[in-house]
């Protein structure tokens, strides 16, 4: 038995719809949508999943999380931005962007060995 092709999600939706009222059981649904009885409780399963996930206010979440994401990208690319200009200034007076650790000054001895 071959694969059934997979239905549009409207057509799902209605048909989870129609499960959740009592007007169809999912061995209706299934029979149909030409697809498994197991295939219509899974659709069921993930829609009460999404409603409870957006009751719970979670959905608000990973919309928070993509802007703070986009205001991080922002930040990063002007930060970026302002080092390249400032790498570019100090080339143009003839200062090396390079950073050198310092070195000591004046006379200095070897350190003392401890036993």
């Amino acid at each position: 038995m071959g694969r059934p092709p997979i239905l549009p999600v409207d057509k799902k939706l209605g048909l989870v719809v129609r499960v959740i009222s009592g007007e169809l059981t999912a061995a209706e649904a299934a029979r149909e949508a030409g697809v498994s009885e197991q295939s219509v409780s899974n659709w069921r399963r993930q829609f009460i999943e999404g409603g409870r996930t957006g009751l719970a206010g979670e959905a608000g979440k990973d919309t928070e999380e993509a802007s703070r994401l986009a205001e991080l990208t922002s930040e990063n690319a002007m930060l970026k931005t302002m080092i390249a200009e400032l790498c570019l200034e100090l080339r143009k007076y003839g200062r090396s962007t390079v950073v050198r650790p310092p070195q000591p000054r004046g006379r200095t001895r070897p350190g003392r060995l401890v036993n």
